[in-house]
């Protein structure tokens, strides 16, 4: 699989922008602008959803559309690079993000949402790799580590400023701004990066598409996250649907597998999985991954919908989860190497799945210092997870190989992302129905004591009693099934260490690991 990740000769060494400075500002505020639309719209997504009539469910598919729609796009950055160029590929991917970003402003209903979404997506899919292919490619290799950091930098930022930001605008604006403020970054960051790197020198060829790869590819992951949306609300297997796309995701990804594994120039180059660090570092990966973009969509819609929260103050309690990896990423990738990288991978897995463990005995009343801590201590982990594991799984892969693994790593990472959104969203309203049954078939077994208690706070009105204790046994039901969605995660977390062990070292870059690797 090719990526951007690779400096080929499109990034020659004499090569120098009339200002450095300007470039990198375009490219990092692109980087920002792209990596911000993945956190951006959870914390407005139950405002959105009332104000398009969509339910609980479909408000999620603003975010799993996007991810997905990125994984089925990064396998396609190689082609287009060798196609039209890293600079013509950068600005029409920023255009086009922009536009579909206005688009997504003016959706009508939750169904239009969704597709622009999903475009808007599968053009930010090459948006990343480019973006660091091209900031490698304007500074000399003695400062290339430092504009890598900064990059990195700006991954971890983005997402802790999303939450906050959306809800900001949400609260003191309206929804739509939290796509309508990607236009002029976009077209400032377009055409500030198209005229510095022009005159850049960039081979383009003529490659072949890997047409069968694409076409199942797109089939089997669309059909297959499209049953993972719609089974809830179509009560899977009894529904036809959900039966005909769960065959059409089978056979074409069967189909996929069969013939990525046996191409000359596969789409998705899956042969890499014969490396045992790459195997196990990425299977590490992608489950860590799955839990943590779970949490990060969770805990939002659990601030709003279950205690009441407004979406900036969900912002200001989901924020400080970036606190600490923004201090000790740098100490991270200075001193980790010290140590055996698999120890450091394995704290990062004990502090996430601590931290999933003490949100599994929340309770309705938990305060906000409470919530804000946890989310602090979870930073820890956070900092100490990414660089770790992907050097691991970068670390026996042959050096002409590095640019395909980092790509693979990133599309399988954000498949799994989007998948796991739409099971824990799924296994929380499960859980929390089956509570909501169960107390409710409780119900007559209270004492005369709480019901006059229920009476009163309805001011001794039985209607409006009854749907106040509807409303306390649905909120408390809520909670539970929360609760226990994440001691789930909390133990897929602790199961990343011993797969991580799996790992052999040593884990040191091999050369022309350089352009691989990030968030």
């Amino acid at each position: 699989m090719a990526t951007a990740n690779t400096v080929s000769e499109s990034g020659s060494k004499d090569f120098a922008p009339p200002s450095r400075a300007l470039a990198t500002i375009g490219l990092a505020l692109a980087s920002f602008m792209q990596v911000l639309d993945l956190t951006i719209a959870n914390v407005s997504l139950p405002t959105i959803a009332g104000n398009l009539g969509g339910s609980a469910n479909q408000a999620t598919w603003v975010i799993t559309s996007f991810a997905v729609s990125t994984a089925i796009s990064l396998p396609l950055t190689g082609y287009f690079t060798r196609r039209f160029g890293e600079r013509k590929l950068f600005m029409a991917a920023t255009l086009a993000f922009v536009f579909a970003s206005f688009l997504c402003g003016i959706a009508w209903d939750m169904n239009s949402l969704v597709g622009f979404r999903a475009l808007q997506g599968f053009v930010a899919g090459p948006m990343y790799p480019v973006t660091q292919a091209l900031l490698l490619s304007v500074y000399p290799p003695n400062k290339r580590g430092q504009a890598l950091a900064l990059l990195a930098m700006v991954t971890v930022v983005a997402p802790i400023a999303g939450p906050i930001l959306g809800g900001w605008i949400t609260d003191n604006y309206s929804w739509e701004w939290i796509f309508f403020i990607n236009i002029p970054i976009g077209i400032f960051a377009a055409f500030t990066v198209g005229s510095q790197l022009k005159g850049r020198f960039e081979r383009i060829e003529k490659p072949r598409m890997d047409y069968v790869g694409l076409i199942t590819l797109v089939l089997g992951v669309g059909a297959l996250q499209t049953m993972l949306d719609l089974g809830n609300e179509k009560d899977w297997f009894h529904s036809t649907e959900i039966i005909v796309l769960t065959v059409v995701s089978v056979i074409a990804l069967a189909v996929f597998i069969i013939w990525e594994l046996t191409d000359k120039d596969p789409i998705v180059d899956l042969r890499l999985f014969r490396h045992r660090n790459f195997r196990s570092g990425t299977i590490a990966l992608v489950a860590a991954y799955s839990a943590f973009f779970s949490v990060g969509l969770m805990i939002p819609l659990w601030l709003q919908r279950t205690l009441g929260y407004t979406p900036i103050w969900a912002g200001f309690a989901t924020a400080p989860i970036g606190v600490l990896p923004i201090l000790l990423t740098p100490l991270v990738g200075l001193y980790a190497q010290r140590f055996d990288l698999r120890m450091v991978a394995s704290l990062a897995f004990v502090f996430m799945a601590i931290t999933c463990f003490l949100r599994a005995k929340f309770n309705l009343f938990v305060e906000f210092d409470q919530i804000a801590m946890v989310q602090l201590f979870q930073g820890l982990g956070v900092a100490l997870f990414f660089m770790p594991v992907l050097t691991i799984l970068l670390s026996d892969l042959q050096p002409h190989e590095i640019a395909a693994g980092s790509g693979l790593a990133t599309f399988v990472r954000t498949l799994g992302g989007s998948f796991a959104a739409s099971l824990t969203t799924w296994l929380w309203n499960e859980r929390t129905t089956i509570h909501y049954a169960h107390m409710t078939e409780s119900i007559q077994t209270i004492s005369s004591s709480d019901m006059d208690a229920v009476m009163a706070a309805g001011n001794g009105n039985l209607q409006a009693s009854a749907a106040r204790m509807a409303q306390m046994i649905g909120q408390q039901a809520t909670q539970m099934g929360f609760n226990e969605v994440f001691w789930l995660l909390g133990w897929l977390f602790v199961l990343c260490i011993p797969v991580v062990w799996l790992a052999k070292p040593p884990f040191t870059a091999k050369a022309g690991a350089e352009s691989a690797g990030g968030h």
